[in-house]
């Protein structure tokens, strides 16, 4: 490494903020530590390595202006590939994904447990439910409550070590699958978390289409996202559209979208600051 140049980064970063010069050299300071690697919060997985998901799909910000021209992601225009044809074939992405998942949202799950009375479900299937986090808190806060979480093959089994470290084994069941595919039928919940925001509305339908398929006559659908215009970020819009085209919908176009398939929106629960949770009905129930 030159140290001339690590000279130059070092004297940029402490400008910021990030670094404080000392006799001894440079130090991070409070704002700085923030992007330690022990430091927990998973901004080193996506704003230092470009070789994660997250930092790969960073870059795909530089064919912007093709998302803004047509309306569609630019991740394959730069890479040839959409974002999770790439994870499928790379595990070392699939897994950094994987982690920046869990953790962008763990210091939330407390509260998200906290907020919605879970225990209405005698079971719940977490539809791409990622390494298991949020189930298995649910779980744990709601004793008579069976969960199921489906996802794609090696995130499955990161969530069956998640329920077993929790001693849940006994209460949950993991399918590896996706959710283009059919789901287990017959649970009285079915939870998208972060899922719709990534797909446009022919894939949304899709999924959503699965969920009812599988749905007991009397279940619920429930969506947990940054709702348009009332939790999302201009920011994290664009990079829905330029990563996944996807986006961050407003309740209108919810309502929209679950009416496609004989849904009905009862109720819109806040979470979080960044999350709400939109719970639909089938129609046909009445319930």
């Amino acid at each position: 490494m030159d140290s001339a140049a690590l000279d130059l980064l070092l004297a940029h970063l402490a400008s910021l903020d990030v670094m404080q010069q000392t006799t001894a050299g440079y130090r991070t300071t409070e704002f700085g530590a923030n992007l330690r690697a022990d430091a927990g919060n998973g901004f080193t997985n996506m704003l230092l390595r470009l070789d994660s998901a997250a930092g790969r799909a960073e870059l795909a910000f530089v064919e912007l202006a093709h998302s803004i021209t047509t309306g569609q992601a630019a991740y394959p225009r730069r890479y040839g590939k959409d974002f999770w044809a790439d994870l499928a074939e790379q595990p070392r992405l699939r897994e950094s994904f994987d982690q920046q998942m869990t953790l962008r949202f763990q210091h939330q799950v407390p509260r998200i447990v906290a907020a919605f009375d879970w225990s209405r479900f005698a079971n719940i299937v977490d539809v791409s439910g990622g390494q298991g986090t949020l189930l298995a808190a649910i779980l744990t806060a709601h004793p008579e409550m069976h969960g199921h979480l489906v996802d794609l093959a090696p995130t499955a089994a990161d969530a069956s070590r998640t329920f077993s470290a929790h001693g849940l084994d006994d209460r949950t069941d993991v399918t590896a699958g996706s959710f283009f595919d059919p789901l287990p039928a017959g649970a009285d919940a079915y939870l998208l978390f972060d899922i719709l925001h990534d797909w446009d509305d022919e894939h949304a339908h899709r999924i959503l289409a699965r969920c009812v398929a599988a749905a007991h006559p009397t279940g619920r659908i429930l969506v947990v996202e940054a709702v348009g215009r009332q939790r999302s970020t201009s920011e994290m819009d664009l990079a829905m559209l330029v990563i996944c085209g996807g986006r961050e919908r407003e309740l209108d176009e919810f309502r929209t979208l679950g009416l496609a398939h004989g849904l009905i929106l009862d109720t819109v629960t806040t979470l979080t600051e960044e999350r709400q949770l939109l719970e639909f009905r089938l129609e046909a129930s009445g319930l």
